[in-house]
């Protein structure tokens, strides 16, 4: 078990350096926004009637980002697709998102492929490979972003990418004043819960403690918090390497709720994602709906979103989210980097 105050100790269980990619995540999204505005070759909106989102794993919460902030208020529906075929209803007047951090994921690259062929209005987000060099070769819209990190470390880059390239093109309006918003709260989160600020006087490391050898449970308000509740779950799988699990409200009050009954909680914690622009009818469920995962020997405990936008509530439960699962990977003895069991998965595959 590592000493999360020792910094000497957190240097050594974290080779990768997982830690400072995600206190990194102010300049990623500042830098991916920017990279976004600039992407060249972007198409026209004109006349686009649907948006599909392509990708897979952290390639693909970009859309889900872009389904929570502004989807209610955008004229065109948001379709995230995360298989290698596209949805019969996709054709010339939608614009297909296509994003993959390295540009070489099978399922994208196929998804990319087909929306050519369909003469779809193309927009790829990527670091390179496959995915970059195609969009390169036929002059397509692409947002290209630095390489080097691991898939899930760029979030900024890839969502921020996406969304500034929506805007440029005319379909979002603009997001500078929530990003710049947004950035602050993400700095003042890192000012008090970093790896330099101690676990008596730092939440995210207290939390990650707490958590332990309890399965991480996530709730937030669809919208936001599920995507949040999403982020959080597979940062417990990759960088603290445990299984997690979401869920969202008010869904989950309608059938969740009830396996939760006394004793099943044990090992488990619940943790509660909140914020301030939740509906009136979905804060008044958490506060009962927690007391019954409590009374079911579950630990359970409530996070809060910090900012006025939108964007910036989302991101700060992002960063705080990345913030508790690394430390407890790096509390559990884990280096937060490798993904052994996915290039396991992926070898297997391949073989066969």
């Amino acid at each position: 078990m590592t000493d999360l105050d020792d910094a000497a100790a957190l240097r050594a269980a974290d080779p990768g350096g997982m830690l400072e990619a995600v206190t990194s995540l102010p300049s990623h999204c500042r830098e991916g926004y920017r990279l976004g505005l600039s992407a060249l070759d972007l198409p026209s909106a004109e006349g686009a009637t649907a948006i599909a989102y392509c990708g897979m794993g952290g390639s693909a919460i970009g859309g889900e980002v872009l389904a929570a902030l502004v989807a209610p208020r955008l004229r065109l529906p948001v379709a995230i697709v995360r298989t290698s075929e596209l949805p019969e209803w996709v054709g010339p007047h939608t614009l297909v998102v296509a994003s993959s951090y390295s540009g070489a994921t099978g399922e994208t690259v196929a998804l990319f492929e087909e929306a050519v062929e369909r003469g779809c209005r193309v927009v790829v987000v990527t670091s390179g490979g496959e995915l970059g060099r195609r969009a390169d070769a036929l002059e397509l819209g692409r947002v290209v972003v630095p390489g080097g990190f691991m898939p899930r470390a760029a979030f900024g880059y890839m969502a921020l990418g996406a969304l500034g390239a929506l805007e440029a093109m005319g379909v979002l309006p603009s997001l500078a004043a929530d990003l710049e918003e947004a950035v602050l709260e993400l700095e003042g989160v890192i000012g008090l819960q970093g790896p330099d600020v101690p676990a008596a006087a730092n939440p995210s490391k207290r939390l990650a403690l707490a958590i332990g050898e309890r399965v991480p449970v996530l709730w937030g308000a669809d919208g936001i918090g599920a995507v949040a509740a999403d982020r959080w779950k597979t940062q417990f799988n990759e960088n603290a390497k445990v299984p997690a699990f979401a869920a969202s409200m008010p869904e989950l009050a309608h059938n969740e709720v009830v396996g939760w009954s006394v004793g099943a909680g044990d090992g488990f914690a619940v943790i509660a994602l909140r914020q301030q622009g939740e509906s009136a009818d979905v804060a008044a469920r958490f506060g009962p709906s927690m007391e019954i995962a409590r009374a079911s020997g579950a630990l359970t405990q409530e996070v809060w979103a910090h900012g006025r936008s939108a964007l910036a509530r989302l991101l700060s439960l992002v960063q705080i989210g990345d913030l508790v699962a690394t430390y407890l990977g790096l509390a559990r003895g884990v280096d937060p980097s490798p993904i052994e069991a996915i290039v396991r998965l992926k070898r297997t595959l391949a073989e066969a």
